[in-house]
């Protein structure tokens, strides 16, 4: 560092990128591992560090420090210094500032850069000289690329920067990102202060990479020494990173620096510069499933990640690029004995202006899903939907690995085939009442050309609909032994060769037939429901229609019933436990997520059941007789009012309580095949001795992991990090619109639990109101649980409020007095068993579980759909 007259040093705005005082300090982490491989003389790209004391001269004078201080205090309140639970080091700690970020970033983008600032960078920018002149921006956080904490895509960077205007510019913004949401959210969570850490910027030459990837000098699946992986893909390395593509894989032996195992990929899309910076185009077809390194370049790269490990003394994580045959290294992280992994993002929201739902979706499939059961879910819709994708956009999607519908695409289908308004209502009934104002944004597809991609399947669809509904009920006879006689095949298969025969030649083949099982069973009756529920409530109203169609609740007509009039049964020994445990084993709250084991796996689950039932003091046979009774009535005004339209809405009903039998019957058959899929990942991993850990892959990479290939297994880090951070948020909203991040949406002190939408920022109020989904009134006490493990606490007589419920909690319903929930609709299960016992509901609140504590006395009017507290939790009595 320099020295003024008096002897004072002053830091220095510029460093040559292999200057000895690249530090942490004053380099930031990324910058000091740089300046570490420089001076090494490792194959690092030109350039030079604008250091912290930069940062801190222009915030310093410009005044931006002071704002920033006042912004933060604002924000955090007055009494924590503008602290968000520093030091507490957990993920529950909260961050009060994420709204303050946006008005700290512009402060950047106000005066002038200090004169000496300016011309220290400008000075070291001219003196990489003109062949060099194009620059990748990066920002390098004091608190980044450390053993603990990595902060890894907290801060941006920036590429193709080219001209002393724009890398001013780029370097401005980089400062700025060390105020975003995100990494405001980041640094909260850690325990970190926000005025502890600093920023410096590294500018380097610009690699023209025609390819680029990640080495670990460590196998990041277990820690194995003797082995180096390298990912590899087209372009820049941004796709790689961010997760955009999908590279390839190869295992390099440490010892002998050759290739052990490869998996080359399918990459659809690269990273490449443009004018504007970059951006992600297509790959050629002819390289999309070429391999991107030889043998030879594998061993060079896996050559220099030995030197690297080396200079570190420990493992490392390597950024790499190839540019004209030569090898670049960007980066080099700290790992421990695994490398730390890179979550996986999944998200299907990006990229579009859409409106997605997770109502109906979310009853069935609640939890995040593990990438086993999105590969099973995904088969499932795009064997059953016509219009699977349309322009390129998906009809259903996973956003954070929960299961969503894409409402824009099913809603052009509609509207280009001029059932716009009967699909309006009948979204209502499935998926729920939009908000007030709402509207769903249509794809710009022009009615000829939905009819040109959809017309020959639909018909094609259709034929094999009217075929399977013959075969319908012969199916449903047939299925249950047809599934157990092939699970315990699945679970005696001796070898990973003969299982993936039996996947091939008959479990898939079962699987797909039950798909198509159910596609024809939710067809059946046709659009009959929408007619007669619009018919009965035009002539007598909302309840007397809600009464009339219920009347489904015996154990031999209506699947959500069974388990709880079954358990009954067997309370009163008209039935034996193997019996139920054989009918109902497989039916539960978590029946389509693989990798959760079913009730009958629990030896348990029946005594659990059995006494919780003994607390009920009133069953589910004598709610049943009581709504008989109603029901009646209901249609007896009917028969005054309007005596000759009974006949014929009685027939009607008829048909649409057949349709509804047949489509939960097909439904629980999808759930046995749901165990069977589970069994056999479950057999494919003690097979093949991957164990467990198969979950977090595809069917098609667990097939390919029983035929030998191992390279899949690489992919396990990412995808358990990424499961792992997707199930610790809380649930997301049920409305969605435009481009969520679900970890900045938990972040958000101020985020809405019902609703979503990237152009509206509308605060969510108080009020807790959704859909009526079976009539009365009744006042109690609230009784908040998530899981339906927590539903067990649950005490006669108290009102159920939870996110959503599904056949795995239909035993609960004779112990409460009136259930709320945050996901639902007309036809989701809290609807159905409700109206049938006759409790009253409301459904799709979106909010209720946020706004409502147990304990709080609440009025739920199913009829209206509104949930009132009447009194606190706070000043309510004990439960007795």
């Amino acid at each position: 560092m320099p020295e003024t007259e008096s002897g004072v040093q002053v830091m220095e705005f510029v460093l040559s990128l292999d200057a000895a005082t690249a530090t942490l300090e004053t380099a930031g982490g990324k910058g000091a591992a740089l300046s570490e491989l420089a001076r090494a003389g490792l194959p690092v790209p030109a350039g030079f560090h604008v250091t912290t004391a930069a940062y801190q001269e222009f915030i310093t004078a410009t005044g931006v420090a002071d704002r920033i201080r006042a912004e933060l205090t604002a924000a955090s309140g007055p009494d924590d210094g503008g602290r968000t639970d520093a030091g507490t080091g957990t993920d529950e700690a909260p961050d009060t500032h994420a709204g303050a970020g946006a008005r700290i970033r512009a402060l950047f983008e106000e005066g002038p850069l200090p004169s000496a600032l300016e011309q220290a960078v400008s000075k070291a920018y001219a003196e990489l000289g003109d062949g060099a002149r194009t620059v990748a921006v990066r920002s390098s956080a004091t608190a980044e690329d450390l053993p603990d904490l990595s902060f890894a895509g907290q801060q941006d960077t920036y590429l193709n920067i080219t001209g002393e205007r724009a890398l001013l510019a780029a370097v401005r913004r980089c400062w700025a990102s060390l105020w975003t949401d995100r990494a405001l959210a980041y640094r909260a969570r850690a325990g970190i202060a926000h005025e502890d850490v600093s920023l410096a910027v590294v500018v380097q030459e610009l690699v023209a990479a025609d390819a680029a990837g990640v080495m670990f000098t460590v196998d990041p699946l277990g820690g194995r020494a003797d082995r180096l992986v390298i990912n590899a893909a087209w372009g820049l390395g941004e796709a790689v990173v961010s997760g955009l593509v999908t590279p390839d894989t190869l295992v390099v032996d440490r010892a002998g620096l050759v290739v052990v195992e490869e998996h080359v990929a399918a990459k659809e899309v690269m990273t490449v510069p443009t004018a504007d910076g970059t951006a992600e185009w297509p790959v050629p077809a002819d390289l999309r499933e070429a391999p991107v390194l030889t043998p030879a370049e594998a061993g060079e790269l896996a050559r220099l990640g030995l030197v690297i490990e080396e200079l570190y003394g420990e493992p490392r994580d390597v950024e790499w690029a190839r540019e004209s045959g030569s090898f670049r290294i960007l980066q080099a992280r700290p790992v421990t004995t695994v490398a730390a992994p890179r979550p996986e993002v999944w998200n299907d929201s990006t990229g579009t202006d859409s409106l997605w739902t997770s109502a109906n979706l979310g009853e069935a499939v609640p939890d995040v899903m593990t990438p086993a059961t999105w590969s099973f879910v995904k088969a499932f819709m795009g064997d059953v939907m016509v219009g699977a994708s349309l322009e390129g956009r998906p009809m259903y999607g996973n956003i954070g690995g929960r299961f969503y519908m894409n409402l824009s695409v099913t809603a052009t289908l509609a509207a280009a085939f001029g059932q716009g308004r009967k699909f309006a209502r009948a979204n209502e009934l499935v998926f729920g009442r939009l908000p007030e104002g709402m509207t769903i944004p249509l794809l710009p597809a022009s009615r000829p050309r939905v009819w040109r991609e959809t017309i020959g399947e639909a018909f094609a669809v259709m034929s094999r609909i009217r075929a399977n509904g013959k075969q319908l009920p012969t199916f449903l006879e047939e299925a249950p032994e047809r599934c157990e006689e092939l699970r315990a095949r699945v679970a005696a298969a001796a070898t990973a060769g003969e299982l993936s025969a039996l996947w091939e030649a008959e479990v898939a083949p079962y699987f797909r037939r039950c798909c198509h099982m159910l596609q024809a069973a939710t067809r059946q009756g046709g659009d009959s429901l929408v007619k007669v529920r619009g018919t009965l409530e035009s002539l007598v109203g909302e309840a007397d229609a809600d009464l009339m169609t219920t009347g489904l609740g015996d154990e031999g007509q209506l699947a959500s019933m069974g388990p709880l009039l079954g358990l009954e049964r067997l309370a009163r020994g008209e039935t034996d436990r193997d019996t139920y445990t054989r009918t109902y084993g497989h039916r539960g709250p978590h029946e389509f997520e693989v990798s959760l084991p079913r009730p009958a796996e629990d030896a348990r689950w029946l005594d659990r059941q059995l006494a919780a039932l003994g607390t009920v003091e009133e069953d589910a046979d004598l709610r049943l007789a009581r709504q008989t009774t109603a029901r009646t009535a209901a249609w007896d005004r009917l028969a005054t009012a309007h005596p000759r339209r009974v006949a014929g809405l009685r027939k009607a009903v008829d048909a649409w309580a057949a349709a509804a039998r047949l489509r939960e019957a097909a439904r629980t058959e999808v759930a046995r095949v749901f165990w069977l899929l589970r069994t056999f990942v479950l057999r494919a991993g003690e097979v093949s001795g991957a164990g467990e850990e198969l979950f977090f892959l595809s069917r098609e990479e667990i097939l390919a992991v029983l035929g030998g290939d191992r390279t899949p297994l690489a992919a396990l880090p990412a995808r358990r990090a990424a499961y792992e951070g997707y199930r610790a948020l809380p649930t997301y909203p049920t409305l969605i619109r435009g481009a969520f991040d679900p970890h900045t949406w938990a972040a958000d002190p101020n985020r809405r639990a019902d609703l979503f939408d990237a152009q509206d920022t509308t605060p969510a109020t108080d009020t807790v109101a959704g859909s009526p989904a079976s009539g009365g009134v009744m006042e109690g006490i609230a009784r908040v649980v998530v899981t339906v493990e927590e539903g067990e606490a649950i005490r006669p007589g108290e009102i159920l409020v939870t996110t959503v419920t599904n056949i795995g909690w239909t035993p609960l319903f004779t112990r409460i007095a009136a259930i709320v929930t945050d996901v639902g609709a007309n036809l989701s299960h809290a609807s159905i068993v409700a109206r049938e016992l006759g409790i009253p509901a409301v459904v799709g609140c979106g909010n209720a579980t946020t706004r409502i504590r147990t304990g709080d006395r609440i009025r739920v009017d199913g009829g209206r759909g509104t949930v009132d507290v009447l009194e606190p939790a706070s000043a309510a009595p004990e439960p007795a």
